[in-house]
């Protein structure tokens, strides 16, 4: 076994490997919004999650024999939407502390109008 077979198995990234990577990226984010408190981090793994799933959208697109363009393009209006919800989370954010001095979620139990 020659190096540049060692390296070839090491450079070869299949399905299994983004699957992989989505997964373990998927799985922190969860983990994350469900143990963070603050709108912020919250949002930030929203948003981990999200990308999880763009890198499924993407590796099914390149490894299925089916050779349209609908996983890049579902991962584009993924990536707008994911921007369009940024903006109003921090928005949201920004409110929720001017009105209540505070950004930790779980304080945040009662709206008021």
């Amino acid at each position: 076994m020659t190096f540049y077979d060692i390296l070839d198995f090491f450079l070869h990234v299949g399905l299994p490997h983004c699957l992989l990577l989505s997964g373990t990226l998927f799985a922190i984010g969860l983990f994350g919004l469900l143990t963070r408190r603050g709108i912020v981090p919250v949002l930030m793994c929203v948003e981990l999650m999200l990308n999880a799933v763009n890198i499924n959208f993407i590796a099914f697109n390149h490894f299925l024999p089916m050779r349209d363009l609908s996983g890049q393009l579902m991962a584009v209006f993924s990536v707008a939407v994911a921007a369009a919800e940024v903006a109003v989370g921090v928005a949201l954010a920004f409110r929720v502390y001017h009105d209540c001095h505070t950004v930790n979620v779980d304080e945040l139990d009662r709206l008021k109008g």
